[in-house]
């Protein structure tokens, strides 16, 4: 399968083009694309990270090249990079809104093309932030079941790796669900942990004793306190202590604050966030179903919601194929029906403001 990268200049669009190629994800008998803008430093840094990455892969390199414009992109698998980022700042640790209104044109143009030349069954990865706008917008151009955002995808290998960490075990051993939004609203499912391995007593005293018993309110109010005192420390110019008491917090925390923290240190989540998108594209291109949390554009299909939400999908190379109920107490299904109504709201102020 051909795969595109929109937005291949950029740090996370550099990181996956390295590990498509370097993991041999993307073969010599296929083609790689970088898209970028025919405007500004775009096009000539893109010729110059073709020119190395041929350099560095000759013997295992596909097919190189280069689109400078929304009209000449074409590809199996279609993975949205470009854009605006959120501000690498303390005091700006979230500026969702505002990229929502910077990034919307460029995802809008993108869609629009692709809607208008493309081949009709490309499967397009969101990876571009605000994730959850990404999927709105092309969802709106092409078949919704073809949008998947990456968000929750991530977020769930980061929880499942905190979990795996505390209980000294592989984290292929352990399953377990964030979903709801990247960002502020992402929620780490206790219900929806496995260790395999253990039975259903013994992972129920090690859920019990990694969650700390905290419900969602409990989890919220936490989450904040631990993320301003987290900013005060950093802005203190004091990180060793600030990474210190990151990594002292329960698993569910870190799953938030551990990449809030790399992000904002300056180190920023490039490597981490393309290594999420590298193994989703090979299981897709190896033909294997595979069940992950990804952001999708829901009609009614779970629990009548109707808006861009992380979710549990079955993703196969035709796209999502349906969403698997997660099982919920009144807290969880509390929490989903409220940060649906927010994210609803989110979306349509982003639209009325374009």
């Amino acid at each position: 399968m051909d795969v595109s990268i929109i937005g291949a200049s950029g740090d996370v669009g550099r990181q996956i083009a390295v590990q498509l190629i370097a993991e041999q994800v993307v073969q010599s008998t296929q083609r790689l694309q970088l898209v970028g803008r025919a405007s500004g430093k775009s096009a000539q840094s893109l010729y110059g990270l073709r020119a190395d990455l041929l350099d560095a892969y000759a013997e295992i390199s596909p097919e190189i090249d280069v689109a400078l414009s929304p009209e000449e992109v074409t590809a199996d698998i279609i993975i949205v990079t470009m854009g605006a980022t959120v501000p690498a700042e303390p005091g700006r640790a979230l500026g969702r809104a505002e990229l929502g209104k910077i990034n919307k044109p460029v995802f809008e143009m993108y869609a629009k093309a692709i809607a208008e030349h493309g081949h009709g069954d490309e499967l397009i990865i969101i990876v571009s932030n605000p994730v959850e706008l990404g999927v709105e917008v092309f969802s709106r151009y092409l078949d919704r079941e073809r949008v998947i955002g990456i968000g929750a995808y991530q977020d769930s290998l980061r929880f499942r790796r905190e979990i795996a960490a505390d209980l000294g075990v592989r984290r292929q051993r352990v399953h377990a669900f964030v979903l709801g939004e990247h960002g502020e609203n992402a929620y780490p499912m206790w219900n929806s942990v496995q260790v395999y391995g253990m039975d259903e007593s013994e992972l129920g005293d090690v859920v019990k004793c990694l969650s700390q018993g905290r419900d969602y309110d409990d989890f919220r109010i936490d989450l904040l306190a631990a993320r301003q005192e987290l900013v005060k420390l950093l802005s203190e110019g004091k990180a060793e202590e600030a990474f210190t008491l990151v990594h002292r917090l329960p698993p569910d925390l870190r799953t938030l604050l551990v990449p809030f923290m790399t992000y904002i240190s300056g180190a920023k989540t490039s490597i981490a966030t393309a290594n999420a998108v590298v193994d989703l594209v090979n299981t897709i291109i190896e033909g294997r179903g595979v069940m992950i949390a990804g952001q999708v554009s829901l009609r009614g299909e779970c629990f009548d919601l109707d808006t861009v939400m992380g979710m549990p999908i079955l993703v196969t190379q035709q796209g999502w194929l349906q969403i698997v109920k997660p099982e919920m107490n009144d807290g969880d299904f509390k929490y989903l029906k409220q940060v649906a109504s927010e994210m609803a709201q989110r979306i349509e102020e982003w639209y009325q403001d374009a």
